[in-house]
């Protein structure tokens, strides 16, 4: 049954966001729960999409799985369904994730393979892309002589994050932090977009979350590589020139299937 929102009594909200719900376990831990909400240009829509968030929650574990050697992650290990009341097992399994608490980076982290989207856009206007100079002549959704960091500033929700360039990122967070994000965004993306190349799917672009745990340690956090978070493309049905069609996030079923495709393809399982 989908779950359009969640209602734990044996643990406090802290957070709903456009996909998913936080609550607070302790001082350092977090239960992070991925709904199956979708959000059209900022509004979160009555109709949820079935089995989305279990999709996102396995292919985030996956990813972690397979890219824990880049960069410390969130990760504890916990079972999210032994930190719950029995009647609310339901409402997590198969769909969250005990995470450590960490203060957030500021900072979209975005690693581009492919030009489009606001960076085809921003290219045509300025033949930049959050400062990076690229050649002239790209076409649109051509492939990047190799991939780049392009970072945005988070904003409040409900509002767009703002693309900034290296040097702003710098000045946000610091020279030290803002290499690593940036080296860590650019290697991850790579690692991702080679294998998933191999399965049939080409990654254009991912956006990542950083956060520093106690110790000042930069650590992935969030989602990673999902079809919400990824302009994931069919490598047969890609033509050099044309971006691929966005779905219609209203069309549930057909949102849903391709969900469950990325997910069979990418780790060889399905969610139901």
């Amino acid at each position: 049954m989908p779950i359009l929102d969640t209602s734990l009594h044996s643990l406090k909200r802290i957070y709903r966001g456009k996909v998913r719900d936080s609550y607070e376990l302790d001082d350092d831990k977090l239960l992070i729960i991925a709904t199956d909400r979708i959000s059209a240009f900022d509004v979160i829509l009555d109709d949820p999409i079935p089995y989305k968030g279990m999709v996102l929650q396995a292919l985030t574990d996956f990813w972690f799985e397979k890219l824990k050697g880049i960069v410390p992650n969130h990760l504890t290990g916990i079972d999210p369904t032994t930190v719950v009341a029995e009647d609310e097992v339901d409402q997590v399994k198969g769909r969250s994730v005990v995470a450590m608490k960490l203060k957030p980076i500021p900072i979209e982290c975005v690693g581009r393979g492919y030009i489009a989207g606001g960076g085809w856009k921003d290219y045509q206007a300025t033949g930049k892309v959050c400062g990076v100079e690229l050649p002239a002549g790209l076409k649109q959704a051509q492939k990047l002589p190799q991939p780049i960091f392009t970072p945005a500033a988070k904003k409040e929700v409900g509002t767009h994050d703002e693309n900034i360039s290296f040097e702003q990122a710098v000045q946000l967070v610091g020279e030290d932090v803002a290499r690593q994000i940036r080296d860590y965004s650019i290697e991850l993306y790579t690692r991702a977009a080679e294998y998933a190349l191999t399965k049939g799917i080409i990654i254009a672009d991912t956006k990542f979350e950083f956060g520093l745990d106690k110790d000042g340690v930069v650590r992935l956090m969030d989602e990673v590589l999902t079809p919400d978070s990824s302009r994931f493309w069919p490598a047969d049905q890609y033509n050099e020139g044309i971006a691929p069609r966005k779905e219609n996030p209203g069309a549930r079923e057909k949102t849903s299937q391709k969900y469950r495709e990325a997910l069979r393809r990418l780790a060889g399982r399905d969610v139901a």
